[in-house]
């Protein structure tokens, strides 16, 4: 039986595990996460719009989210393929919103796509599609 993860200890996972994790879950569960990363200057690159590297980073821990809400905590579950579109310039003064919804999971990968909005726009500024590797489990 799989365990699926609450939000409560993904929190404390990434807290624990991953201390540098910057962003925050807004929902996980039924297949999905919703993460939101509070944006500042050191996330801009010149021009005033956010990296890309911010928001492969942000798609990728949101995919790393929804797949250990339903795995569980696996730690070793590893990202094998992103692919990512940059659609268009996100605020520099908004938060990030990265929604995922996973497209499978199966017993050795996971796939889901996310997609990334500033905070306030139903516009998306990003969309990704990514593979995880999961680790056997006895």
């Amino acid at each position: 039986m799989e365990h699926h993860a609450s939000k409560a200890e993904l929190e404390r996972f990434f807290a624990d595990e991953f201390p540098q994790a910057n962003f925050v879950i807004e929902s996980v569960g039924g297949r999905a996460a919703s993460l939101r990363k509070r944006i500042g200057t050191a996330h801009l690159r010149p021009g005033g719009t956010v990296s890309g590297p911010v928001l492969m980073a942000l798609a990728d821990a949101a995919l790393y989210v929804a797949i250990l809400g339903e795995i569980g905590l696996v730690a070793m579950a590893v990202t094998t393929n992103l692919n990512i579109n940059f659609l268009r310039k996100p605020s520099a003064d908004m938060d990030l919103l990265a929604d995922c919804r996973l497209i499978k999971v199966g017993k050795r990968l996971a796939i889901g796509e996310v997609t990334i909005y500033s905070d306030g726009s139903d516009e998306p500024v990003a969309h990704a599609v990514g593979t995880y590797a999961i680790p056997p489990r006895n």
